[in-house]
């Protein structure tokens, strides 16, 4: 019979919210295998040494399958990436939902498939959207695979990298979220090991997010004796190549040309000019471990949730100011003075040419003569007795109305005033979604996958709950105290006037609420400041049109109660939501 992981699905009547205790039996020192699309010589580990497995194993032979081949009647693999170790990494079609997703595949009798399937359900368990998410993990048909998701428009670290160096805030970004991310996953027991280049993502956002946690490292059969130091000083490794282009270590890897032999680790700022200096520091303690220091002899970061806190100490780097074309100058052709205007009309030039230059002939002189004197005067008097007359009847006009007005006692208002009052407001337009993800405030997430349902436009497809039991605010576990919900990204800082969400199912009891607008992926609840609808039990919708709009980037619709489903249980969700600006 198949061994189905209901942790990576979400097919449990609770939601698949058991605490976090799932580990990868007794390899769960997580880490990540060579990157999909990489090639097999690529090296494993931060300083581009052989990083496969610590013992030596029969590998099996890694199965033989083709494009086309369907697993579980559901996923069409379409094209292999990686062929390895006696495991292939494919990109696929997942023909329910219609869309791509990439899966992991190896024999049952692999020496590592027991590892793979509880490092798999692990990482499904963790549920943040800063990692890409690992959506099933199935053994069947003598055969272990793991599907995840799949991100086309995302760009891999190793491509931007190679482009050249990052600027400071870039960079900035790139180890702020790297090491709250990681430190999430250490909380919850989970490591990575091969935190490279090519495991990490930029979306078209600007959100950074890492793939295979806890995955890769149990196919390769990666362990690690200090696992905390060694994301630590991964993490510090992309830094130093995000701020220099250069790996951090003498062997070249990744695409990027080590240091120099035998001198040593040096500091960024002094491999490039140019390079911020408190992310130089930054990179020397995350890099600690490998005997470097910082130059202010500060302590190292032996830890990502170390090396987060030394990020939020420093003063954040602002993006660079954006700069414009100059703009052609409009330059009037040089102006041909006349010799009259040089002061050589009638008398020859002090610089004489072999080209004559010509006289202007005299203006005609005025009209002098009698019948001129009589033809202005005649034009003058006419205008005087226009001018006369348009003030006379100006002046009776305004007595007119003025009486008029005194005795009605009413304020004449012209026809543009009446109506002013009366001009309709401009309608709200709904702004553009650049991405949504799931409210995780506890770490687990209920539906992840079905999130994009719920901005699709599409009042037939919808984010919906599991079925809880017994307490209508999710079960009552403790992971669901703040509830669930939908955070929109609207790609960029909005005006947002108003909101339009079609639930469900009515008798949710819901808010909707968005972060400041200086908010960096918001994830708890305490970062949602401002309030767009106040917490209410809703019916099948929630609309509303501020009288002052809200500046954000994010958007929650927070459901903190489910309505009954009428046969003892309780279940919610959300059909579509529209952002007004």
């Amino acid at each position: 019979m198949a061994e189905r992981s209901t942790a990576a699905v979400g097919v449990a009547d609770n939601g698949g919210d058991e605490p976090l205790t799932a580990k990868a039996d007794e390899a769960t020192t997580d880490g990540t295998t060579q990157a999909e699309g990489a090639s097999p010589e690529k090296p494993a580990d931060p300083k581009g040494e052989s990083g496969g497995p610590e013992r030596s194993e029969a590998v099996p032979a890694t199965p033989d399958l083709h494009s086309g081949h369907k697993l579980a009647e559901r996923y069409r693999l379409e094209e292999c990436v990686t062929r390895l170790d006696g495991f292939s990494s494919w990109r696929a079609v997942d023909e329910k939902l219609r869309r791509a997703v990439g899966v992991h595949l190896l024999p049952a009798d692999h020496p590592r498939a027991r590892s793979v399937l509880a490092a798999a359900r692990s990482s499904a368990l963790l549920g943040d959207p800063r990692f890409v998410q690992v959506l099933d993990a199935v053994e069947e048909n003598e055969l272990v695979y793991v599907v995840h998701e799949w991100l086309p428009d995302a760009t891999e670290l190793t491509a931007l990298l190679a482009a050249g160096p990052m600027d400071a805030h870039d960079a900035y970004q790139l180890v702020s979220q790297l090491s709250l991310a990681m430190a999430a996953a250490h909380r919850e027991g989970l490591t990575h090991l091969r935190l490279t280049p090519g495991a990490v993502l930029r979306s078209s956002t600007g959100q950074y997010r890492i793939r295979g946690l806890a995955v890769n490292a149990a196919l390769r059969g990666i362990t690690s004796e200090r696992p905390l130091r060694q994301d630590t000083e991964a993490i510090g490794a992309l830094l130093y190549a995000a701020l220099t282009q250069r790996w951090p270590y003498e062997n070249d890897a990744y695409g990027l040309s080590g240091l120099p032999k035998g001198m040593g680790l040096i500091a960024p700022d002094q491999v490039r000019a140019g390079v911020h200096r408190g992310l130089s520091e930054l990179a020397m303690r995350a890099l600690a471990n490998d005997g470097a220091t910082a130059s202010r002899q500060e302590p190292p970061c032996t830890t990502p949730d170390e090396l987060a806190r030394a990020v939020a100490a420093m003063p954040r780097v602002l993006p660079p100011e954006p700069t414009f074309a100059a703009q052609p100058v409009y330059q009037q052709p040089a102006y041909q003075r006349t010799t009259y205007q040089q002061g050589t009309y009638g008398r020859p030039s002090s610089h004489p040419s072999s080209v004559p230059q010509p006289v202007m002939a005299a203006p005609p002189a005025p009209l002098q003569s009698r019948t001129g004197r009589v033809l202005k005067w005649g034009v003058s008097a006419l205008l005087i007795a226009a001018l006369g007359l348009g003030s006379w009847q100006l002046a009776e006009t305004l007595l007119d109305h003025g009486k008029g007005s005194e005795d009605t006692g009413v304020t004449q208002t012209s026809e543009e005033d009446k109506n002013k009052d009366k001009r309709p407001a401009p309608p709200a337009e709904p702004l553009t979604i650049a991405g949504a993800t799931e409210f995780m405030p506890g770490g687990s997430g209920i539906k992840p996958e079905l999130v994009s349902n719920a901005v699709d436009d599409n009042a037939e497809t919808s984010w919906i709950t599991p079925r809880y039991k017994g307490f209508p605010n999710f079960g009552n576990y403790p992971n669901r105290k703040q509830g669930s919900g939908i955070i929109v990204d609207l790609g960029k800082v909005r005006d947002v006037s108003g909101i339009d969400v079609s639930l469900y199912r009515s008798g949710q009891t819901a808010a909707v609420l968005a972060a400041g607008p200086d908010a960096s992926t918001p994830s708890t609840l305490a970062e949602f400041s401002q309030s767009i609808v106040k917490q209410q039990v809703a019916g099948s919708t929630i609309k509303e049109k501020l009288d002052k709009p809200v500046r954000t980037r994010y958007v929650l619709v927070h459901i903190t109660e489910l309505p009954a489903d009428g046969t003892g249980g309780y279940r919610g969700g959300i059909t579509d939501i529209s952002v007004l600006g």
